[in-house]
């Protein structure tokens, strides 16, 4: 009987962890949705007055050929098969 207590407590001990980290993960997408939000509306008073710097096209090239480093290291792991170790135990609700 106390094997089955103790599998009673271990499963709610793992119930509430993994409320927490819903809570957790529920607090952190309502503060990206604000940050995008507010991105948008920054973008969308910039998309009035464009006026680019060369400053800013370094930094879109930087980030274009940035984000192709990356698009090239996951085809890599593709074919090679292997893990990126992130897991894929998230659960996405």
């Amino acid at each position: 009987m106390s094997d089955q207590g103790d599998r009673v407590e271990e499963l709610e001990s793992k119930v509430e962890r993994l409320e927490a980290t819903i809570q957790g993960l529920t607090e952190e997408l309502v503060e990206v949705h604000d940050r995008l939000e507010t991105l948008e509306e920054s973008g969308a008073s910039e998309a009035t007055t464009p006026s680019p710097t060369p400053e800013s096209d370094v930094g879109e090239t930087e980030s274009e050929e940035s984000d192709e480093a990356k698009s090239q290291e996951s085809k890599k792991e593709d074919e090679t098969g292997e893990d990126s170790g992130l897991g894929d135990d998230i659960i996405v609700a």
